[in-house]
């Protein structure tokens, strides 16, 4: 248990921030099933612009690593490209 206000503090604000992390998380991993599954070219790429600028927003604000949105991203975009 936190001995300091400002310790208590720190422990429900990271509480709420994993949440809300978790939750964009799973998000964008069932987004990302969904154009995984998609058949139709014109669709996949429309979902896969929405994915692309989840995982920006993401990765600016350091839930996911940028590195690891850039890779997501180009696997996604060969996906699409096979599509094709």
């Amino acid at each position: 248990m936190p001995q300091h206000t400002s310790a208590a503090k720190r422990v429900r604000q990271d509480a709420k921030r994993r949440l809300r992390n978790r939750y964009h998380k799973v998000r964008i991993r069932t987004m990302i099933k969904d154009l995984q599954a998609e058949t139709d070219p014109a669709v996949a790429e429309t979902k896969l612009n929405a994915i692309k600028a989840q995982l920006d927003r993401l990765a600016g604000s350091r839930v996911v690593h940028p590195n690891k949105a850039a890779h997501t991203k180009s696997q996604l975009e060969r996906h699409v490209r096979s599509l094709a």
